[in-house]
């Protein structure tokens, strides 16, 4: 019962995981019954000498990009980081004998919204029932045993979620702080001193005083290592053919629709005779004559001015009916537009406060009230909000028992259909302000009208602005003749410059990248960057997603482990450049020992700081300077400290006053705060610490 009291009080830790790591990975294959794709055996990866399968990877690749329409590279990348997680704790699991049941299973699957609100899986009253849950996974073993091992895949993750909350309790439970812990946490939040200070900012010495060699910087790099390994990188410089419309492109469009909008008289090659071809201002069948000459489909819904094409709104919602405006550009599209239909206050903007009562449809589980008590407090409320109608917000936010009571009752916009009718037909009879009481199937409703606009309809023909074939052509001519240049002079740059074409460099690209500056979904070019083949200066030209073409160079290797001294140059210069400033204003100033010495050498003012703590370690005008605080602590009043080199200058101190904190009679509740710091830490890092231990070997770069 103790790690189910858990589940319940990480609802957010649980809801993350569970919407990323879970479900994402095979919910969507589980109710559709679709299967991985065959493929190679070979393992995507090996983690601690368990291989994960290939195929088994792929189809988990497959579903998320289904559920939440993410790029391959998107889908691979968060497959793996989740699939890593779940291997590592498993093992982990399996080492100490950890294992959960179909009590914590029920738990967990109760978090999911999606499990929980499908009518599959709710009983007579529309609840959620695992009874019937279970059920429906019994018949899939019968009817569709491809998607009763997927479900078996989501069971095992699901049980890894519970183990996951048993193996956090059993670390946190073997850790603890002491009341002297607490005694210490509270002085150090709570004990105070005021300072005075003299600050030499290294800002305020030049950078031209020293040098900074790259045998220097060579030998920080080697001095911090972990910091700076690096992964394998290429780097690369290339140049963007995008295939975009020409303005005579764009002319042709235009000149296609314009003919589009009234009447014609064609000949006909095929009959010998003319033909009368109806256009959009007078063609009876607006839908037919739609989806014949548009690219988009004819759309029936009503707009309101805010949902049409921006620039051009109030004309579209200022024409009559009958009217035809255009050609109109409307993002990529150009559109001619026939205005067909207009209703008054066809969408409407309301507030609520709902009120449910025990068996009400969507009611929350665990309601108590009857409908008779619904009602009567429902009443109440109406009552209020029509003596306080500018109140109705805070009304709501208090009372309701609706999603929207964070909103203050707001609903938004809506039209016919899209709410009750009961509902809704209240609010389009009603004026706006208008307050009053309506009974649903999902209670009572107190509501107010507070807003009504016009919905338009319109029949519009569209047509993408893409390229002519003799644009694309162009394009193609132009890329193929500047990568023949380029490999025969093997200076992709220069051959760029003599163009005048737009040269884009980057120094790091990393072996699992998909996207490049300017480049979405470039995953074959990052590919032939890393190929064993693919030599230094060697150019290939690619074809881009959204049409056009990219010429690239390899420009440059780094090895697993090297660091591309350029890409850290600045950072390092400057870390190098602090201890620099630091020695050379202790040395200068070595002889003053007081401040008023000190400040009148450097012709610096005395600063104070009052009040400062050794959790707050933000020096005011300084910055952070915990160390500084630190010494604060430690010396007695009105004893200069000496030079102190500190994170942004260098500092001499002097304390003029303290105030200790009166002690408590206990301080468990600091050991507790403390101890819930620790559990926190201990679910972020807990994972880092059992995943750099582990021996993980990456293929992805093989299949992706």
């Amino acid at each position: 019962m103790a790690v189910l009291g858990q589940i319940r009080q990480r609802s957010l830790f649980l809801i993350l995981v569970i919407g990323m790591a879970l479900f994402a990975f095979v919910i969507s294959g589980v109710f559709d019954g679709n299967s991985s794709r065959s493929g190679p055996s070979d393992p995507i990866a090996i983690v601690n000498d368990e291989e994960i399968e290939l195929t088994y990877y792929r189809q988990l690749v497959e579903n998320m990009e289904r559920s939440y329409n993410f790029s391959t590279m998107q889908a691979v990348g968060s497959v793996w980081d989740q699939l890593i997680r779940l291997t590592i704790f498993r093992q982990e699991f399996e080492r100490l004998g950890i294992d959960a049941g179909k009590e914590q299973i029920e738990m967990i699957l109760t978090q999911d919204e999606r499990i929980v609100q499908d009518p599959r899986f709710q009983n007579e009253r529309g609840f959620f029932d695992f009874g019937v849950f279970t059920d429906y996974i019994n018949q899939l073993r019968v009817e569709n045993p491809q998607a009763y091992d997927s479900w078996k895949m989501q069971e095992e993750n699901i049980v890894g979620l519970a183990k996951e909350n048993i193996y956090y309790d059993l670390i946190k439970s073997s850790n603890g702080f002491t009341e002297l812990e607490g005694k210490t946490a509270y002085h150090s939040e709570n004990d105070k001193v005021n300072i005075k200070f003299v600050r030499l900012p290294f800002g305020e010495v030049p950078d031209s005083l020293f040098e900074i060699s790259d045998a220097d910087i060579k030998r920080y790099i080697n001095n911090n290592k972990e910091e700076y390994g690096t992964e394998a990188s290429r780097s690369v410089q290339y140049v963007v053919f995008p295939e975009e419309a020409s303005e005579a492109d764009e002319k042709g469009i235009r000149a296609e629709l314009e003919k589009l909008k009234s009447r014609r008289i064609e000949y006909n090659d095929v009959s010998k005779l003319t033909d009368t071809i109806e256009g959009l201002a007078t063609t009876q069948n607006f839908t037919d004559f739609v989806e014949q000459y548009s690219e988009t489909p004819f759309d029936s819904i009503y707009k309101t001015k805010g949902n049409l094409a921006s620039e051009y709104a109030d004309i579209l919602y200022g024409l009559s009916k009958g009217d035809v405006f255009g050609p109109y550009k409307d993002g990529n599209q150009l559109k001619i537009s026939r205005f067909l239909d207009r209703k008054d206050d066809g969408s409407i903007r309301a507030s609520h406060i709902l009120v449910t009562y025990k068996g009400a449809a969507r009611a929350n589980p665990d309601e108590s009230k009857s409908k008779e008590e619904a009602n009567k407090l429902a009443q109440e409320f109406y009552r209020k909000a029509r003596r306080n109608p500018d109140d109705f917000a805070e009304l709501a936010s208090e009372n309701s028992d609706g999603p929207s009571k964070s909103l203050g009752g707001d609903l938004g916009f809506f039209q016919e259909g899209t709410m009750t009718d009961k509902f809704f037909n209240f609010c389009n009879r009603s004026r706006v302000g208008r307050i009053g009481l309506v009974e649903t199937e999902f209670g009572f409703h107190v509501i107010k009208v507070t807003d009504k606009e016009d919905i338009v309809l319109t029949a519009d023909v569209a047509k993408e602005i893409i390229p002519s074939e003799e644009t694309s052509n162009g394009v193609f001519q132009k890329t193929t003749q500047f990568e023949m240049e380029s490999i025969k002079n093997g200076q992709l740059d220069s051959v760029a410059k003599q163009y005048d074409y737009d040269l884009k460099s980057l120094q790091k690209v990393n072996l699992l990248d998909e996207n490049l500056p300017d480049l979405a979904r470039q995953r074959n070019l990052v590919q032939w960057l890393f190929n064993e083949d693919t030599q230094l200066g060697d150019v290939k030209r690619f074809s881009m997603t959204d049409g056009g073409y990219v010429v690239a160079q390899l420009s440059g290797i780094t090895p697993e482990g090297t660091v591309n001294i350029e890409s850290v140059r600045a950072e390092i210069t400057q870390e190098l450049l602090k201890e620099k400033k630091a020695t050379h204003l202790l040395k200068l100033h070595a002889d003053q020992k007081s401040l008023s010495d000190l400040a009148t050498a450097t012709d610096k003012e005395v600063e104070t700081a009052s009040a400062v703590t050794q959790e707050n370690t933000v020096l005011a005008g300084a910055g952070t300077e915990p160390y500084l605080i630190g010494i604060a602590f430690a010396l007695e009043i009105n004893e200069p400290s000496g030079l102190i080199k500190g994170n942004n200058g260098v500092y001499m101190i002097e304390v003029t006053s303290k105030e200790i904190a009166e002690e408590m009679e206990s301080y468990r509740a600091y050991a507790n705060a403390l101890q819930n710091e620790e559990n926190i830490r201990i679910n972020a890092s807990i994972y880092e610490a059992l995943r750099s231990s582990a021996e993980i070997e990456d293929n992805r770069h093989l299949y992706y």
